[in-house]
């Protein structure tokens, strides 16, 4: 196949050209970039040379037919809500790597992202490309919508209980901490070296646009979840995501019955990883693999149960996930191209 990958040059559109590099379905890869058109890949990623040389195309959409099957978008917000209609009228493919089309009401979006929403109708046409609870519709989608970072750590790690009513729906707190590239490339004071190194910043308290996503995909699975608490954290690192999840069980459980629970519910799941009892994960176990591990307690003292979730943001929270919807969406094998050991230490 021939995929393209619009806004090659942010850390999105360098981990899909990782990753597609060595994919056995993908024949070519065309780059696209509105920012940088004519400049060559390589004087953006110097890594890339001698593996890919191309120089970076301008965007047309009336062309965009002739010369790819599927269009990745990792763009900001906004590019994705004008753009993907048109390349899926164009009879390609779309995975929009942005958040335009996660979320169902357009309210609720021009709240969260202070900027206008796409129109109704693609959102309504878009499937949300969270395969381990969406693939059946992945299957059949033509316009994906990839899950945001801390969503994906978030919800593979609640799933269980929540679609089990196992829990007390007003007592859900995320803890998440993530690494500087979920920020993006461009500079900014938050994550200037002399800002971040050897410090641990919390942000955008009650305000991230990740939270209005959580609650309308724990809202699909239990109706009687409206709102949570949501906080994230910046850590002076460059990879990875750990989710840590306080929920209140309503009924007296163990250890060994929620690590069952967990084992079931993702026991066909390639990229999903269930850790032994006493061992928790840590997001260096899973660096630059589709991955997520989790570890699941129980203090009975409390009645509380904790969820430990940690992904890299940038493969299992964006570029890698949306290979693995690529995979469902063309019938190939989910795990193909994205079979990668994780890079330790």
């Amino acid at each position: 196949m021939r995929v393209g990958i619009i806004g090659a040059t942010g850390y999105g559109g360098a981990e899909l050209l990782r990753l597609l590099n060595q994919h056995p379905h993908v024949e070519d890869i065309v780059l696209y970039s509105s920012s940088k058109e004519g400049m060559n890949i390589q004087e953006s990623y110097p890594h890339v040379s001698e593996i890919y040389n191309q120089t970076l195309k301008k965007i047309h959409i009336d062309s965009v037919k002739s010369e790819v099957d599927t269009v990745f978008l990792a763009t900001p917000p906004g590019v994705s809500a004008e753009w993907s209609a048109a390349i899926a009228d164009a009879g390609c493919q779309v995975i929009d790597l942005s958040g335009d089309l996660r979320l169902e009401d357009p309210a609720t979006y021009e709240k969260w992202y202070k900027r206008k929403s796409a129109p109704v109708s693609l959102i309504k046409n878009a499937v949300y490309g969270l395969p381990e609870w969406n693939r059946e519709l992945i299957k059949k989608a033509k316009i994906i919508s990839n899950p945001g970072c801390y969503p994906t750590a978030t919800l593979l790690g609640l799933a269980p209980l929540v679609q089990k009513g196992l829990i007390d729906e007003d007592s859900i707190i995320v803890d998440a901490k993530s690494g500087t590239s979920g920020a993006g490339r461009s500079p900014s004071a938050i994550t200037h070296y002399s800002e971040m190194n050897e410090n641990f910043k919390i942000y955008q308290i009650n305000t991230h646009k990740h939270v209005p996503e959580i609650e309308q995909i724990l809202h699909r699975w239990n109706k009687d979840i409206s709102t949570i608490t949501f906080q994230p954290h910046l850590v002076p690192m460059v990879r990875g995501i750990m989710a840590t999840i306080y929920v209140k069980a309503i009924k007296q459980t163990n250890e060994k019955e929620l690590r069952e629970l967990y084992q079931t519910a993702y026991q066909n799941e390639c990229f999903v990883r269930i850790r032994p009892e006493g061992q928790f994960p840590a997001t260096k176990e899973v660096y630059g693999s589709n991955y997520c591990d989790i570890g699941i307690t129980y203090d009975e003292r409390t009645g509380r149960i904790t969820v430990v979730s940690v992904i890299d943001n940038v493969v299992k929270g964006a570029s890698g996930q949306a290979i693995q919807n690529f995979n469902i969406m063309n019938g190939f094998e989910e795990g193909t191209g994205l079979n990668i050991v994780p890079m330790y230490p």
